[in-house]
């Protein structure tokens, strides 16, 4: 069968089990049959990274043609374009199959707040999906896509993910656009991506993320930012006091994650207990503060006129905004900014963070009969992702004797999602078989460079990764107490022994003095890494071979 056949049968297939049964709770619209199909004949022939891949989008988010109603149908219109993350998923050669059901605009954890009937999770129907992004999810976990989008301002990405046994990711803020997105808390929004596997979360991303001049809140990392240096060797995750663990009652979530600290410590990793309480209290500021008022912000002129059309709890929440006033707001800043000082004092002993995705998971009855407070216990370890300005990948952690999934989040800086996938996909694959290809893990770690140094010149921020001897043609110099390296036309010698470190790219500059230049140094393997190189100086000790061997010479001659 060719390729074009059996994109079109795939395709075609699909919308035929979708249509012959209620799309309803899970999907809200589909997008054109025809004009899918169409698509799929004409990706056939090409080699697109994402070809012939079918995909779920929340219906907050636009696509060219269909409906977006944020589920409430009051609120609908028809977008004459797409989004721009759905723009370059279909340049990328996938495929938006249809618009998932989700809590109404976007506002709560449970997927119950909508008037298309609230989702479950796929492994137990009394049990919720968890939202926002709850449509979503399950598209995914039923096998119906292989990837969807979400949104995520408080966890709504994550929570779903762990909720049916998938890798959820929150992006960094900004590094996929929001334009084309019904906002929910404008400055703290991201579209997340939910999928089966670490592999297919990191070819949609990959494909989505980028500049747009369309979302002045779009941003892309400079250089160095989002290191991450611990990536493929030793690493420091953070996981909270034991005091500050909370699980509602949940004796088997709190098991199950016990026995993700100990996988993560199988994997290299060195579990350190941190003071949990400037991240909890961030989240506890987005879920009582000022931040709602952006979701009054964002629907304020259709709620004058439709506000009865509303779920009543979404009403109730957003009208709540109405409390703050413009001092609250800057309160909240304040407030926020110190406990970010605080979080910033943790994550000098961390490279990145365990948490379990949520604390427990709920029944639609417990959901019914206390919405407000249990969709506020479910952010407990996801709401201050935004706020603090960090990246989480939710992935899967077990399932409980009675068969519901449990998730843990990794939790990293900003900008550092692409090793928090390739480590999120280690850790899912060391306790479940994973069918997708393994994300390998870069020969240089991600915002950095391999520089070599040759003694006394460790970089805050940067992992050793071994020693070597440089190739013939280098001489090793002191320069004012420091070991220099040079550059010589003698091809001959066995090379001087240098450290060669994994250094985030925005911290080696300001390690050169006047007399030095960054350049290329050839190790005796054939590899070339980055070197700090200078002038020769009268004081030549290549003959010692190393610095430290200089060193101690010097100190038998006292």
């Amino acid at each position: 069968m060719s390729k074009v056949s059996i994109i079109y049968e795939t395709i075609s297939e699909l919308y035929d089990r979708l249509e012959a049964e209620p799309l309803e709770p899970v999907w809200i619209s589909l997008t054109h049959r025809e004009r899918t199909l169409a698509r799929a004949r004409h990706l056939a022939s090409t080699t697109l990274p994402l070809t012939g891949v079918s995909f779920a989008v929340k219906d907050n988010i636009d696509v060219a043609y269909t409906p977006t109603t944020a589920a409430c149908p009051e609120y609908s219109y028809i977008p004459a374009r797409s989004a721009t993350v759905v723009k370059r998923l279909e340049a990328a050669g996938a495929l938006p199959i249809g618009k998932t059901n989700m809590d109404q605009f976007a506002t709560g954890l449970t997927g119950s707040r909508t008037p298309y009937g609230a989702c479950s999770s796929v492994y137990n129907d009394n049990y919720i999906s968890g939202g926002s992004s709850s449509g979503s999810a399950v598209a995914v976990a039923r096998g119906l896509v292989r990837f969807a989008l979400g949104t995520d301002a408080a966890g709504s990405g994550q929570i779903p993910a762990a909720f049916n046994n998938l890798i959820g990711l929150k992006p960094t803020r900004g590094w996929l656009s929001m334009a084309g997105v019904v906002p929910t808390c404008r400055t703290l929004d991201t579209v997340s991506i939910l999928a089966r596997d670490a592999y297919d979360a990191s070819l949609a991303f990959h494909a989505a993320r980028g500049s747009d001049p369309a979302d002045p809140y779009s941003r892309v990392p400079a250089p160095g930012e989002g290191a991450a240096p611990w990536l493929g060797g030793p690493f420091r995750f953070g996981v909270p006091m034991r005091d500050q663990l909370q699980f509602f009652g949940n004796e088997e979530f709190a098991a199950l994650y016990e026995l993700a600290i100990q996988n993560m410590t199988a994997l290299g990793g060195e579990c350190i207990r941190i003071d949990f309480s400037a991240f909890r209290d961030a989240g506890a500021l987005l879920q009582s503060g000022p931040w709602v008022a952006e979701r009054l912000a964002a629907i304020s002129s259709f709620m004058q006129i439709n506000a009865d059309e509303m779920n009543p709890i979404v009403r109730g929440v957003i009208e709540g905004s109405q409390r703050h006033s413009a001092v609250n707001a800057f309160e909240a800043q304040y407030r926020l900014m110190e406990l970010r000082r605080a979080a910033e004092l943790q994550w000098r002993f961390i490279d990145v963070m365990l948490l379990p995705t949520a604390p427990t998971i709920y029944t639609h009855d417990e959901i019914a009969a206390e919405p407000v407070k249990l969709s506020q216990n479910l952010g407990y370890y996801a709401s201050f992702a935004s706020l603090m300005d960090l990246a989480a990948v939710s992935v899967p952690a077990g399932l409980t004797p009675g068969g519901l999934p449990f998730g843990v989040s990794i939790v990293g800086q900003a900008f550092t999602d692409d090793a928090l996938l390739i480590l999120a996909d280690q850790f899912h694959r060391f306790q479940a078989e994973v069918k997708s290809p393994e994300l390998e893990i870069p020969h240089v770690a991600p915002g950095c460079l391999h520089l070599a140094l040759a003694g006394e010149h460790e970089i805050k921020g940067s992992r050793l990764l071994r020693t070597e001897r440089t190739a013939p043609g280098y001489r090793l110099y002191e320069r004012n107490g420091k070991p220099v390296i040079s550059r010589t036309g003698n091809l001959t010698g066995e090379g001087i022994e240098v450290e060669v470190w994994a250094v985030p790219e925005n911290r080696v500059l300001p390690e050169l003095s006047n007399a030095d230049t960054l350049g290329t140094l050839v190790l005796n393997t054939g590899e070339s890494v980055r070197a700090i190189l200078a002038e020769p100086t009268p004081h030549d000790i290549t003959a010692f071979g190393t610095w430290s061997a200089y060193q101690t010479s010097m100190l038998l001659m006292r």
